[in-house]
């Protein structure tokens, strides 16, 4: 396998085209902290985009950014920290279940992977402006613009997010940051079971207490030193705000038990901990799936799968996003999982999971016929000679 560093837009464009004219083909990687998710691609060759990294420009009065793909995400967070803003998609960090680091720009916005503040803040793919690419033909692009509002055609930036470096590789990203909380406090519940978890989750998003996360955990991350399960909520903004809409909480939620507060840095230390699936990494020996479901589903989705496996999970997104880890086996029990999901609705994507099992399984949500014939359709338009990370998502495609 050859590896190729491009240091330049120009260079990748050239190393594309001249790969699509040999009949070969690139695994794309930058920092590689996602490489073992998904399929393995069926390439020939690695084109390492690690390089293309460095911030251009950076305007905190209009809260934009401009950098290229490589630029890692530590680096981002530092430097929008220094201004008192950030991402905020709250992009995670899966070290502890992959043994990789936080990855780059580029990675986050391919992958769209968002954090406990979707829920509130959209995803990913909402904050990307605008960016130049290349395609698998080997020809540079550009598409959106350094505003929030633009009418250029189709909406190519959010296509490209949660593609997988299967379409393009973009080459500079235009985002949109936000400024950070001045403060933030932690409501919580111990005891609950899932249903009541749900239904007091339910009341807070109900009310007015404008709450920017919501996870449930059945076994882990304790506070206050209660035993059992517990729900956490999160409240942002400036401190009277949010002293005044935690005591407003605190009331609404004295219905379903005793709600206790975590503030400051234990909130943060709390939810950053949700956000890289930290609650997961004592079961170091199991699958991990990550399954996105209509929340008021959770419940009965869990029930479901574990009458046929014995799975530990948590929930974020005010049940909406359910991790889950299962015991090693050789087809990931797919099959329990997906049944679930078709009885109650949503889809999954097996996060972790060794090669064998990746290539055996349907990694990410199959998709029905006419979606299927689509994805092939934009692939070819985007990626004719499947230059680019070829079956990263799907066989054959």
């Amino acid at each position: 396998m050859a590896i190729v560093e491009p240091r330049s837009a120009a260079e990748a464009a050239e190393a594309i085209r001249e790969a699509g004219a040999r009949g070969r083909s690139f695994e794309i990687i930058g920092l590689a902290s996602k490489a073992r998710i998904g399929r393995m691609p069926e390439a020939s060759d690695r084109l390492d985009v690690s390089h293309l990294a460095g911030i251009i420009g950076y305007e905190p009065e209009e809260l934009i950014l401009t950098l290229k793909p490589g630029t890692p995400l530590s680096l981002i967070q530092d430097t929008l920290r220094q201004r008192q803003q950030m991402l905020a998609f709250e992009p995670p960090d899966f070290t502890c279940l992959l043994g990789t680091g936080s990855g780059t720009i580029g990675g986050a916005f391919a992958t769209n992977f968002s954090g406990p503040r979707r829920i509130k803040a959209g995803a990913a793919r909402d904050y990307i402006l605008g960016f130049s690419g290349i395609n698998g033909r080997g020809e540079i692009f550009q598409a959106g613009g350094r505003v929030v509002k633009n009418v250029t055609g189709y909406d190519l930036p959010k296509l490209l997010c949660g593609s997988w470096g299967t379409l393009a590789v973009m080459t500079e990203i235009t985002l949109k940051v936000m400024p950070a909380p001045e403060t933030e406090v932690s409501v919580g519940l111990a005891g609950l079971d899932h249903a009541g978890a749900v239904g007091a989750m339910c009341a807070a998003f109900q009310s007015s207490a404008e709450v920017s996360a919501a996870a449930f955990m059945p076994e882990v991350l304790r506070f206050g030193g209660s035993s059992g399960s517990q729900t956490l909520l999160r409240l942002e903004g400036i401190e009277a705000s949010v002293k005044a809409r935690a005591a407003m909480l605190e009331a609404l939620l004295s219905q379903f038990g005793d709600p206790f507060a975590v503030e400051g840095g234990g909130s943060q230390a709390a939810w950053a901990a949700i956000r890289d699936t930290r609650p997961l990494e004592t079961y170091a020996n199991h699958l991990i799936w990550r399954l996105s479901v209509p929340a008021n589903s959770s419940g009965a989705v869990i029930r479901s799968i574990r009458e046929a496996v014995d799975a530990k999970y948590f929930c974020d997104w005010g049940g909406g996003l359910i991790w889950l880890a299962v015991p090693f086996s050789a087809d990931g029990d797919e099959g329990a999982i997906r049944s679930a999901l078709k009885a109650f609705g949503g889809h999954a994507t097996l996060i972790r999971a060794p090669e064998g099992v990746r290539q055996s399984v349907a990694v990410f949500e199959p998709q029905p016929p006419a979606l299927a014939a689509l994805t092939r359709r934009v692939k070819a338009s985007f990626d004719p000679q499947r230059v680019l990370n070829p079956s990263r998502m799907y066989e054959g495609v």
